[in-house]
């Protein structure tokens, strides 16, 4: 991140770039394409060479293996070894991205995210016109592992820090820390270190063929015990080396460590790829003693569950006026064709793949008041709906690819007025898929909220569709 970069605007990449690796675990070849994606988009992975070609959103809930790196999965489809290249993104700022790949799995490159972050940067980061929501932890969260001895807390702070300790009992580890006071910091301190393992660790993965992409230039081997020549044999020839040799300070000659704490550095990556997963950006000071894969998932989890606990009061979203919004009216009119006095959005306040939340300032000005009830003003409930399908129109555009469309309402359902509107008041907007947009259909729930409470609600049912020559 260089100086001018906005921590408080949404990114994603100037154009698409492609990378090609083998998957540490699986050896399938893999192509990899990273490619921009709009405000609200998340991070998402896209299996082309399967049927339908799946998508597969980065979220704590979708993990499923973490025994040897962190496995996502939706129904068959499967993402391995997820954590170095979300650990790039996070540390490059990049908020909105779609990877599509032909395999199961990331490539494991060097071991660390400093391929991924080189990819990143060859392309170039977008700051976009959206505003980005950070999530701030308000109070302790801790997460204990008895068995595994892992210790980890979410504090308060103005920014999102990490610190990691590491102690595997091990005398050419040692007692190890690293610390990351400031994301800015991540593509030089932490994304060069790679992953480590164990030599009696290797010699398990070998013998059970769970390493068929493995290449000594992967990850740093640490040897604390004795190796026989003929061990050293077999290592050779696994690794497609004519010797291989253990250092004076227990590491196996394959290379040169870029840190003297490289391993716990490592840790950390995981950690910021691992927490990834959360979903939502967040302030905070992350302690992690003796962190794996599992424990990072699991505290995602938990820090995911706090923050939708506490981000809404009763479920209603909040509004305050003085944080920029996610899109202001000169954008809603670049993605909508609605115009005065059609147009009932005026802000967009929280926008991601799944919803939405716009507003609408009712006043006295406003034209339908001049013809309905003019001696006692109240909104037509059909300009209320059609305010909540305007909204969702932008949810349901912003998840196609690039290109201009326009949204026409198919069917509404279980339709409820539950409060008036009046001038004067603020109307919140929320929409919500109900189902994955499928063929351009898009089924939807919104309630509408004023003064805290539900005004109006109804299940919606769009068609997105793309207009002629765009």
């Amino acid at each position: 991140m260089d100086v001018n970069f906005n921590p408080d605007k949404q990114h994603t990449l100037k154009a698409a770039v492609s990378i090609s690796g083998t998957g540490l675990h699986t050896g399938v070849m893999v192509d990899m394409t990273l490619k921009p994606a709009h405000p609200g988009f998340g991070i998402q992975f896209q299996r082309i060479d399967l049927p339908n070609q799946p998508v597969i959103k980065a979220d704590c809930d979708l993990v499923t293996d973490t025994s040897r790196g962190t496995t996502l999965q939706v129904g068959d489809a499967r993402v391995s070894t997820v954590e170095h290249l979300l650990a790039a993104l996070v540390g490059t700022g990049v908020d909105n991205v779609l990877i599509e790949l032909n395999g199961p799995e990331i490539p494991i490159m060097d071991g660390s995210s400093q391929p991924f972050v080189a990819l990143i940067t060859e392309t170039g980061i977008l700051e976009q016109e959206a505003a980005k929501a950070w999530y701030s932890i308000d109070e302790n969260i801790y997460h204990y592992d008895e068995e595994k001895r892992v210790e980890m807390v979410a504090m308060p702070a103005l920014d999102y820090q990490i610190t990691t300790l590491i102690d595997f009992n091990s005398p050419v580890l040692g007692t190890q820390y690293a610390q990351l006071k400031s994301m800015r910091s991540f593509v030089q301190d932490i994304a060069p270190c790679r992953t480590f393992s164990f030599l009696h660790e290797l010699e398990m993965l070998l013998e059970n063929n769970l390493i068929k992409g493995g290449d000594i230039n992967n990850a740093i081997v640490i040897v604390d015990k004795p190796v026989k020549p003929e061990e050293m044999g077999r290592l050779a020839k696994a690794f497609n080396r004519d010797k291989i040799e253990v250092k004076n300070e227990g590491y196996l000659n394959n290379l040169e460590l870029r840190f003297p704490n490289e391993p716990a550095r490592h840790k950390l990556l995981d950690v910021v790829g691992d927490l990834a997963l959360i979903g939502y950006p967040i302030k905070s000071r992350i302690i992690a003693n003796r962190p794996g894969h599992s424990t990072n998932v699991a505290f995602a989890k938990k820090i995911k569950q706090y923050i939708k606990k506490n981000k809404h009061v009763k479920d209603v979203p909040v509004y305050d006026a003085s944080i920029a919004p996610v899109y202001t009216l000169e954008h809603i009119e670049k993605t909508l064709p609605h115009r005065f006095p059609f147009l009932l959005v005026d802000k967009i306040i929280e926008l991601s793949d799944k919803h939405i939340v716009g507003i609408k300032n009712v006043t006295f000005n406003e034209w339908f008041f001049q013809g309905h009830f003019p001696n006692n003003p109240v909104m037509p409930g059909v300009l209320q709906i059609e305010a909540l399908a305007q909204t969702g129109g932008i949810l349901c555009i912003n998840a196609m690819p690039e290109g201009k469309y326009d949204t026409y309402f198919l069917k509404i359902d279980n339709c409820k007025f539950k409060q008036m509107v009046r001038p004067g008041d603020t109307m919140i907007l929320k929409m919500e898929l109900a189902a994955p947009i499928r063929r351009g259909i898009c089924e939807m729930h919104g309630t509408v909220y004023v003064g805290g409470k539900v005004a109006t609600e109804a299940d919606l049912v769009a068609q997105v569709v793309k207009r002629a020559g765009s």
